[in-house]
Protein backbone atom coordinates (compact mmCIF):
# COMPACT_ATOMS: atom_id res chain seq x y z
CA UNK A 1 0.00 0.00 0.00
CA UNK A 2 1.19 3.31 -0.94
CA UNK A 3 1.72 5.50 1.51
CA UNK A 4 0.33 8.90 2.46
CA UNK A 5 1.75 12.25 3.93
CA UNK A 6 -0.75 14.00 6.62
CA UNK A 7 -1.56 17.22 5.16
CA UNK A 8 1.11 20.24 7.04
CA UNK A 9 -0.86 22.30 9.91
CA UNK A 10 1.22 25.11 8.64
CA UNK A 11 -0.89 24.50 4.91
CA UNK A 12 -4.04 26.44 6.08
CA UNK A 13 -5.31 29.53 4.13
CA UNK A 14 -3.83 32.61 5.21
CA UNK A 15 -6.96 35.11 6.74
CA UNK A 16 -8.36 37.29 4.14
CA UNK A 17 -7.42 40.35 6.80
CA UNK A 18 -3.44 39.32 7.42
CA UNK A 19 -1.18 41.34 5.40
CA UNK A 20 2.57 41.64 6.22
CA UNK A 21 3.85 44.34 8.21
CA UNK A 22 5.20 47.26 5.77
CA UNK A 23 3.93 50.69 6.63
CA UNK A 24 6.06 52.27 3.42
CA UNK A 25 4.23 49.47 0.80
CA UNK A 26 1.00 50.14 2.43
CA UNK A 27 1.08 54.23 2.04
CA UNK A 28 1.98 53.24 -1.50
CA UNK A 29 -1.37 51.00 -2.14
CA UNK A 30 -3.51 53.56 -0.35
CA UNK A 31 -1.90 56.59 -3.00
CA UNK A 32 -2.19 54.39 -5.65
CA UNK A 33 -6.00 53.38 -5.47
CA UNK A 34 -7.20 57.09 -4.45
CA UNK A 35 -5.00 58.22 -7.62
CA UNK A 36 -7.32 55.35 -9.56
CA UNK A 37 -10.61 57.05 -8.99
CA UNK A 38 -13.58 55.22 -8.26
CA UNK A 39 -13.42 51.70 -6.46
CA UNK A 40 -15.31 48.26 -7.39
CA UNK A 41 -17.21 46.92 -4.87
CA UNK A 42 -15.85 44.43 -2.30
CA UNK A 43 -15.40 41.02 -3.13
CA UNK A 44 -16.58 38.40 -0.59
CA UNK A 45 -15.78 35.14 -0.97
CA UNK A 46 -19.09 32.67 -0.93
CA UNK A 47 -19.38 30.00 2.04
CA UNK A 48 -17.91 27.00 2.13
CA UNK A 49 -19.68 24.00 1.35
CA UNK A 50 -18.62 20.64 2.81
CA UNK A 51 -19.94 17.40 1.69
CA UNK A 52 -20.49 14.55 4.22
CA UNK A 53 -21.44 11.70 3.08
CA UNK A 54 -22.87 9.25 5.89
CA UNK A 55 -26.21 7.44 7.32
CA UNK A 56 -28.73 9.05 9.22
CA UNK A 57 -27.17 7.41 12.43
CA UNK A 58 -25.17 11.18 12.61
CA UNK A 59 -26.67 12.95 9.40
CA UNK A 60 -30.00 14.87 10.93
CA UNK A 61 -31.16 17.80 10.16
CA UNK A 62 -30.96 19.68 13.50
CA UNK A 63 -27.39 18.86 13.33
CA UNK A 64 -26.71 20.35 10.47
CA UNK A 65 -28.74 23.92 11.26
CA UNK A 66 -26.36 23.72 14.38
CA UNK A 67 -23.46 23.07 12.91
CA UNK A 68 -23.53 25.79 9.90
CA UNK A 69 -24.85 28.16 12.67
CA UNK A 70 -21.74 27.55 14.71
CA UNK A 71 -18.98 27.29 11.73
CA UNK A 72 -20.87 29.54 9.43
CA UNK A 73 -20.37 27.24 6.52
CA UNK A 74 -22.81 25.65 4.39
CA UNK A 75 -23.10 21.76 5.32
CA UNK A 76 -24.71 19.02 2.63
CA UNK A 77 -25.27 15.99 3.76
CA UNK A 78 -25.59 12.82 1.57
CA UNK A 79 -27.41 10.18 3.57
CA UNK A 80 -27.87 6.62 2.36
CA UNK A 81 -28.04 3.54 4.02
CA UNK A 82 -24.74 1.83 5.15
CA UNK A 83 -23.92 -0.69 2.04
CA UNK A 84 -24.58 2.17 -0.12
CA UNK A 85 -22.57 4.44 1.63
CA UNK A 86 -19.28 2.18 1.69
CA UNK A 87 -19.60 1.71 -1.78
CA UNK A 88 -19.59 5.46 -2.86
CA UNK A 89 -17.15 5.87 -0.02
CA UNK A 90 -14.64 3.62 -1.90
CA UNK A 91 -15.80 4.57 -5.40
CA UNK A 92 -16.18 8.16 -5.69
CA UNK A 93 -14.04 10.30 -3.67
CA UNK A 94 -14.85 13.08 -5.52
CA UNK A 95 -18.41 13.10 -4.67
CA UNK A 96 -17.74 13.55 -0.78
CA UNK A 97 -15.45 15.98 1.76
CA UNK A 98 -16.12 14.05 4.51
CA UNK A 99 -17.06 10.35 5.18
CA UNK A 100 -19.12 9.80 8.37
CA UNK A 101 -19.18 6.06 9.22
CA UNK A 102 -17.90 3.42 11.19
CA UNK A 103 -14.74 1.99 11.58
CA UNK A 104 -14.96 -1.48 9.95
CA UNK A 105 -15.70 0.52 6.64
CA UNK A 106 -11.94 1.51 6.75
CA UNK A 107 -10.66 -1.58 6.00
CA UNK A 108 -12.64 -1.16 2.25
CA UNK A 109 -11.68 2.75 1.92
CA UNK A 110 -8.12 2.93 2.70
CA UNK A 111 -6.95 0.55 0.60
CA UNK A 112 -8.93 1.97 -2.04
CA UNK A 113 -6.70 5.36 -1.57
CA UNK A 114 -9.75 7.20 -1.04
CA UNK A 115 -8.84 8.80 2.36
CA UNK A 116 -6.33 11.23 3.66
CA UNK A 117 -4.67 10.62 6.75
CA UNK A 118 -6.35 12.92 9.77
CA UNK A 119 -3.46 15.34 11.40
CA UNK A 120 -3.89 15.14 15.08
CA UNK A 121 -2.48 18.38 15.52
CA UNK A 122 -5.46 20.05 13.81
CA UNK A 123 -7.38 18.32 16.15
CA UNK A 124 -7.65 20.62 19.67
CA UNK A 125 -9.22 17.70 21.56
CA UNK A 126 -7.61 14.73 20.09
CA UNK A 127 -6.09 14.45 23.69
CA UNK A 128 -9.55 13.98 25.23
CA UNK A 129 -10.25 11.14 23.71
CA UNK A 130 -10.86 7.88 25.76
CA UNK A 131 -8.70 4.71 26.00
CA UNK A 132 -11.37 2.64 24.19
CA UNK A 133 -11.00 3.01 20.25
CA UNK A 134 -7.14 3.90 21.34
CA UNK A 135 -6.51 0.78 23.23
CA UNK A 136 -9.96 -1.70 22.78
CA UNK A 137 -10.85 -1.64 26.22
CA UNK A 138 -12.21 0.77 28.72
CA UNK A 139 -12.31 0.16 32.50
CA UNK A 140 -11.76 -2.95 33.74
CA UNK A 141 -12.70 -4.60 30.81
CA UNK A 142 -10.50 -6.90 28.45
CA UNK A 143 -9.75 -6.02 25.16
CA UNK A 144 -11.93 -7.74 22.80
CA UNK A 145 -9.81 -8.86 19.48
CA UNK A 146 -13.19 -10.06 17.40
CA UNK A 147 -14.19 -8.32 14.67
CA UNK A 148 -12.62 -4.76 13.17
CA UNK A 149 -11.20 -3.32 16.18
CA UNK A 150 -11.18 0.28 15.95
CA UNK A 151 -7.55 0.42 17.67
CA UNK A 152 -5.92 -1.96 15.19
CA UNK A 153 -6.94 0.28 12.56
CA UNK A 154 -6.88 3.90 13.56
CA UNK A 155 -3.30 5.13 13.27
CA UNK A 156 -1.60 5.58 10.36
CA UNK A 157 1.66 3.81 10.23
CA UNK A 158 5.13 4.64 8.32
CA UNK A 159 4.40 2.31 5.56
CA UNK A 160 1.04 3.88 5.13
CA UNK A 161 -0.54 0.74 6.30
CA UNK A 162 -2.80 1.19 9.76
CA UNK A 163 -2.03 -0.07 12.82
CA UNK A 164 -2.29 0.57 16.92
CA UNK A 165 1.35 2.22 17.31
CA UNK A 166 0.54 5.96 18.02
CA UNK A 167 1.24 8.22 15.28
CA UNK A 168 0.20 11.85 14.23
CA UNK A 169 -2.18 10.78 11.35
CA UNK A 170 -5.24 8.47 11.75
CA UNK A 171 -7.49 6.87 9.24
CA UNK A 172 -10.83 8.33 10.96
CA UNK A 173 -11.39 10.53 14.45
CA UNK A 174 -13.37 8.55 16.26
CA UNK A 175 -16.41 10.05 17.49
CA UNK A 176 -19.69 8.04 18.32
CA UNK A 177 -20.08 4.28 19.47
CA UNK A 178 -22.57 2.11 21.22
CA UNK A 179 -23.24 -1.78 22.42
CA UNK A 180 -25.94 -3.10 20.44
CA UNK A 181 -28.29 -5.44 20.50
CA UNK A 182 -32.03 -6.38 19.96
CA UNK A 183 -35.15 -5.24 21.36
CA UNK A 184 -38.02 -7.22 22.25
CA UNK A 185 -41.48 -6.56 23.15
CA UNK A 186 -42.41 -8.29 26.77
CA UNK A 187 -46.20 -8.28 26.22
CA UNK A 188 -45.21 -10.83 22.99
CA UNK A 189 -42.67 -13.00 24.84
CA UNK A 190 -43.73 -16.06 26.03
CA UNK A 191 -42.80 -16.79 30.49
CA UNK A 192 -40.63 -19.77 29.26
CA UNK A 193 -37.99 -17.11 27.25
CA UNK A 194 -38.97 -13.86 29.84
CA UNK A 195 -37.83 -16.58 33.03
CA UNK A 196 -34.46 -17.13 30.82
CA UNK A 197 -31.58 -14.83 31.22
CA UNK A 198 -31.47 -12.66 27.73
CA UNK A 199 -30.04 -14.43 24.63
CA UNK A 200 -28.85 -13.73 21.43
CA UNK A 201 -30.38 -17.34 20.98
CA UNK A 202 -33.70 -15.26 21.59
CA UNK A 203 -33.50 -14.47 17.74
CA UNK A 204 -34.27 -17.87 16.81
CA UNK A 205 -36.65 -19.41 19.21
CA UNK A 206 -39.29 -21.28 17.33
CA UNK A 207 -41.58 -19.47 19.33
CA UNK A 208 -41.15 -16.25 18.24
CA UNK A 209 -41.28 -17.76 14.39
CA UNK A 210 -42.84 -15.04 12.19
CA UNK A 211 -42.29 -12.20 14.25
CA UNK A 212 -38.46 -11.75 14.18
CA UNK A 213 -36.61 -9.35 12.00
CA UNK A 214 -32.73 -8.64 11.58
CA UNK A 215 -30.67 -6.25 10.16
CA UNK A 216 -30.74 -6.29 5.78
CA UNK A 217 -26.83 -4.89 5.90
CA UNK A 218 -24.33 -7.86 5.13
CA UNK A 219 -21.54 -7.29 7.40
CA UNK A 220 -23.71 -6.12 10.41
CA UNK A 221 -26.57 -8.77 10.06
CA UNK A 222 -24.79 -11.67 9.42
CA UNK A 223 -22.56 -11.26 12.85
CA UNK A 224 -25.99 -10.51 14.43
CA UNK A 225 -27.15 -13.83 12.80
CA UNK A 226 -24.01 -15.85 13.56
CA UNK A 227 -24.71 -14.63 17.17
CA UNK A 228 -27.66 -16.10 17.42
CA UNK A 229 -26.76 -19.23 15.44
CA UNK A 230 -23.89 -19.68 18.08
CA UNK A 231 -25.74 -19.05 21.60
CA UNK A 232 -28.33 -20.88 20.14
CA UNK A 233 -25.91 -24.37 19.65
CA UNK A 234 -26.52 -24.93 16.36
CA UNK A 235 -22.82 -23.74 15.09
CA UNK A 236 -19.27 -22.84 16.87
CA UNK A 237 -17.25 -20.10 15.35
CA UNK A 238 -13.80 -19.96 15.33
CA UNK A 239 -13.47 -16.16 15.35
CA UNK A 240 -17.30 -15.03 14.97
CA UNK A 241 -15.74 -11.31 13.36
CA UNK A 242 -13.71 -12.90 10.48
CA UNK A 243 -15.81 -16.43 9.30
CA UNK A 244 -14.04 -18.28 6.91
CA UNK A 245 -15.82 -20.07 3.64
CA UNK A 246 -16.95 -22.90 4.94
CA UNK A 247 -18.22 -21.06 8.18
CA UNK A 248 -20.31 -18.41 5.78
CA UNK A 249 -22.16 -21.39 3.86
CA UNK A 250 -22.67 -23.22 6.97
CA UNK A 251 -23.93 -20.04 8.37
CA UNK A 252 -25.91 -19.08 5.22
CA UNK A 253 -27.78 -22.54 4.34
CA UNK A 254 -28.86 -22.33 8.38
CA UNK A 255 -30.69 -18.96 8.16
CA UNK A 256 -32.16 -19.87 4.91
CA UNK A 257 -33.76 -22.96 5.99
CA UNK A 258 -35.51 -20.58 9.24
CA UNK A 259 -36.41 -18.17 6.39
CA UNK A 260 -38.12 -20.53 4.41
CA UNK A 261 -40.16 -21.96 7.28
CA UNK A 262 -41.20 -18.33 7.96
CA UNK A 263 -39.05 -17.64 11.05
CA UNK A 264 -37.98 -13.97 9.45
CA UNK A 265 -41.33 -11.19 9.62
CA UNK A 266 -38.86 -8.52 8.10
CA UNK A 267 -35.46 -7.24 7.30
CA UNK A 268 -34.54 -3.24 7.84
CA UNK A 269 -32.03 -1.07 6.61
CA UNK A 270 -32.89 1.88 8.67
CA UNK A 271 -33.26 2.45 12.06
CA UNK A 272 -36.47 4.19 11.03
CA UNK A 273 -37.56 0.97 8.97
CA UNK A 274 -36.50 -0.96 12.07
CA UNK A 275 -38.88 1.23 13.93
CA UNK A 276 -41.64 0.80 11.78
CA UNK A 277 -41.93 -3.01 12.13
CA UNK A 278 -42.36 -2.61 15.57
CA UNK A 279 -44.95 0.21 15.66
CA UNK A 280 -46.95 -2.00 12.93
CA UNK A 281 -46.60 -4.78 15.28
CA UNK A 282 -45.34 -7.20 12.71
CA UNK A 283 -41.95 -8.05 15.08
CA UNK A 284 -41.86 -8.75 18.79
CA UNK A 285 -38.27 -9.24 18.40
CA UNK A 286 -35.53 -7.81 16.25
CA UNK A 287 -31.68 -6.30 16.46
CA UNK A 288 -32.18 -2.55 16.25
CA UNK A 289 -29.86 0.64 16.56
CA UNK A 290 -30.78 2.98 19.72
CA UNK A 291 -32.49 6.04 17.60
CA UNK A 292 -34.83 3.22 16.66
CA UNK A 293 -35.73 3.00 20.44
CA UNK A 294 -36.16 6.50 20.13
CA UNK A 295 -39.25 6.15 18.03
CA UNK A 296 -40.76 3.03 20.04
CA UNK A 297 -40.36 5.97 23.18
CA UNK A 298 -42.66 8.10 21.08
CA UNK A 299 -44.92 5.07 20.03
CA UNK A 300 -45.67 4.03 24.00
CA UNK A 301 -44.26 0.76 23.20
CA UNK A 302 -43.58 -1.37 26.32
CA UNK A 303 -40.16 -2.43 25.02
CA UNK A 304 -36.80 -3.95 26.34
CA UNK A 305 -33.41 -3.78 25.10
CA UNK A 306 -31.33 -6.85 25.62
CA UNK A 307 -28.38 -7.57 27.66
CA UNK A 308 -27.67 -10.51 26.06
CA UNK A 309 -25.42 -12.81 28.16
CA UNK A 310 -23.22 -14.01 25.68
CA UNK A 311 -22.02 -9.75 25.11
CA UNK A 312 -22.68 -7.25 22.78
CA UNK A 313 -22.46 -6.47 19.39
CA UNK A 314 -20.49 -3.14 19.16
CA UNK A 315 -19.57 -0.34 16.94
CA UNK A 316 -17.56 2.74 16.63
CA UNK A 317 -18.63 5.64 14.11
CA UNK A 318 -16.45 8.45 13.15
CA UNK A 319 -15.51 10.70 10.50
CA UNK A 320 -12.46 10.68 7.59
CA UNK A 321 -11.41 12.83 5.33
CA UNK A 322 -11.50 12.57 1.24
CA UNK A 323 -8.38 12.19 -0.29
CA UNK A 324 -9.48 14.95 -2.97
CA UNK A 325 -10.17 17.64 -0.42
CA UNK A 326 -8.02 20.81 -0.73
CA UNK A 327 -7.19 24.19 0.37
CA UNK A 328 -10.92 25.49 2.02
CA UNK A 329 -12.58 22.78 1.88
CA UNK A 330 -9.99 20.79 3.83
CA UNK A 331 -9.68 23.94 6.44
CA UNK A 332 -13.79 23.75 6.75
CA UNK A 333 -13.45 19.70 7.00
CA UNK A 334 -11.11 20.25 9.80
CA UNK A 335 -13.23 22.73 11.75
CA UNK A 336 -16.25 20.10 11.39
CA UNK A 337 -14.33 17.67 13.14
CA UNK A 338 -13.20 19.58 16.10
CA UNK A 339 -16.70 21.06 16.41
CA UNK A 340 -17.83 17.24 16.65
CA UNK A 341 -15.56 17.23 20.16
CA UNK A 342 -16.82 20.58 21.33
CA UNK A 343 -19.53 18.74 23.43
CA UNK A 344 -22.48 19.86 21.43
CA UNK A 345 -22.88 17.20 19.36
CA UNK A 346 -21.77 14.64 21.87
CA UNK A 347 -25.14 15.65 24.08
CA UNK A 348 -27.25 15.68 21.03
CA UNK A 349 -25.72 12.29 20.68
CA UNK A 350 -26.33 10.91 24.37
CA UNK A 351 -29.85 11.73 23.72
CA UNK A 352 -30.50 8.54 21.42
CA UNK A 353 -28.13 6.44 23.26
CA UNK A 354 -24.90 6.79 21.86
CA UNK A 355 -22.17 7.80 23.49
CA UNK A 356 -19.41 9.75 22.14
CA UNK A 357 -15.26 9.45 22.43
CA UNK A 358 -14.59 12.37 24.67
CA UNK A 359 -17.29 12.00 27.00
CA UNK A 360 -15.87 14.56 29.68
CA UNK A 361 -16.52 17.23 27.65
CA UNK A 362 -20.05 16.67 26.64
CA UNK A 363 -20.76 16.59 30.23
CA UNK A 364 -20.94 20.15 30.39
CA UNK A 365 -23.95 19.80 27.69
CA UNK A 366 -26.07 17.25 29.82
CA UNK A 367 -27.98 18.12 32.94
CA UNK A 368 -26.75 16.09 35.97
CA UNK A 369 -29.76 14.08 35.69
CA UNK A 370 -29.27 13.37 31.69
CA UNK A 371 -25.93 12.15 32.22
CA UNK A 372 -26.43 10.29 35.52
CA UNK A 373 -29.20 8.30 33.17
CA UNK A 374 -27.17 8.21 29.82
CA UNK A 375 -23.68 7.59 31.23
CA UNK A 376 -24.04 6.41 34.56
CA UNK A 377 -26.80 4.02 34.16
CA UNK A 378 -29.37 5.11 37.49
CA UNK A 379 -32.93 5.49 36.61
CA UNK A 380 -34.23 9.27 35.72
CA UNK A 381 -34.47 11.52 38.81
CA UNK A 382 -36.82 13.37 36.35
CA UNK A 383 -38.53 13.61 32.58
CA UNK A 384 -35.50 13.67 30.34
CA UNK A 385 -35.50 15.17 26.82
CA UNK A 386 -34.80 13.68 23.34
CA UNK A 387 -32.65 14.92 20.57
CA UNK A 388 -35.47 16.73 19.28
CA UNK A 389 -38.05 17.09 21.76
CA UNK A 390 -39.17 17.63 25.38
CA UNK A 391 -39.74 14.70 26.66
CA UNK A 392 -38.58 11.34 26.18
CA UNK A 393 -37.56 9.72 29.18
CA UNK A 394 -39.78 8.95 32.22
CA UNK A 395 -39.08 9.85 36.01
CA UNK A 396 -37.80 5.99 37.29
CA UNK A 397 -37.07 4.97 33.92
CA UNK A 398 -33.24 3.32 33.41
CA UNK A 399 -31.42 2.69 30.82
CA UNK A 400 -30.88 -1.22 29.87
CA UNK A 401 -27.64 -2.85 30.42
CA UNK A 402 -26.52 0.25 33.20
CA UNK A 403 -23.39 2.46 32.98
CA UNK A 404 -21.10 3.53 30.22
CA UNK A 405 -18.19 1.59 31.46
CA UNK A 406 -20.16 -1.67 32.22
CA UNK A 407 -21.94 -1.50 28.65
CA UNK A 408 -18.90 -1.12 26.93
CA UNK A 409 -17.17 -3.69 28.87
CA UNK A 410 -19.25 -6.41 27.64
CA UNK A 411 -18.64 -6.79 23.81
CA UNK A 412 -18.69 -10.16 22.49
CA UNK A 413 -17.44 -8.91 19.01
CA UNK A 414 -16.95 -5.38 16.75
CA UNK A 415 -18.82 -4.59 13.98
CA UNK A 416 -16.55 -5.97 10.98
CA UNK A 417 -15.40 -6.37 7.18
CA UNK A 418 -13.79 -10.20 7.47
CA UNK A 419 -11.11 -11.09 5.23
CA UNK A 420 -14.38 -13.18 2.84
CA UNK A 421 -16.25 -9.70 2.88
CA UNK A 422 -17.13 -10.08 -0.88
CA UNK A 423 -18.70 -13.76 -0.76
CA UNK A 424 -20.39 -13.22 2.68
CA UNK A 425 -22.02 -10.51 0.86
CA UNK A 426 -22.96 -12.73 -2.08
CA UNK A 427 -24.05 -15.26 0.24
CA UNK A 428 -26.29 -12.79 2.03
CA UNK A 429 -27.76 -11.60 -0.52
CA UNK A 430 -28.76 -15.16 -1.78
CA UNK A 431 -30.24 -15.37 1.62
CA UNK A 432 -32.32 -12.32 1.33
CA UNK A 433 -33.79 -13.54 -1.96
CA UNK A 434 -34.45 -16.87 -1.02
Amino acid sequence: MAAFLPTSPTSRIRPLNSTRSNPTRSGERAEARNASGPQAPAVHRAKVELRVLGTSVTLQEHIRKQAEHDLGIRLRFIVADGSDVQRDGVMRPDGYDLYDQWFHSIDCLWPARALQPIDVRRIARWNEINALPRTGSIGTGTSVNAGSVPAERLYVQADGSLGSTASESISMLPLTHNADSFVYLPDELPDTLLAAEESWAWLLAPELAGRVALQADAAIGAIDAALAVQASGLMSFANIGNLSIEEIDALIGTLIEFKRRGHFAGFWSSFADAAQLAIAQRVAIQSIWSPATVELERAGLRFKLACPKEGYRAWFGGMSISRLAHGRVLDAAYEYLNWWMDGWAGATMARQGYYIANPQRTRGFLSDGEWAYWYDGVPASAELPGPTRKHLVHVGQQRDGGSYTSRMSRIAVWNSVMDEHNYLVRRWTEFMRS
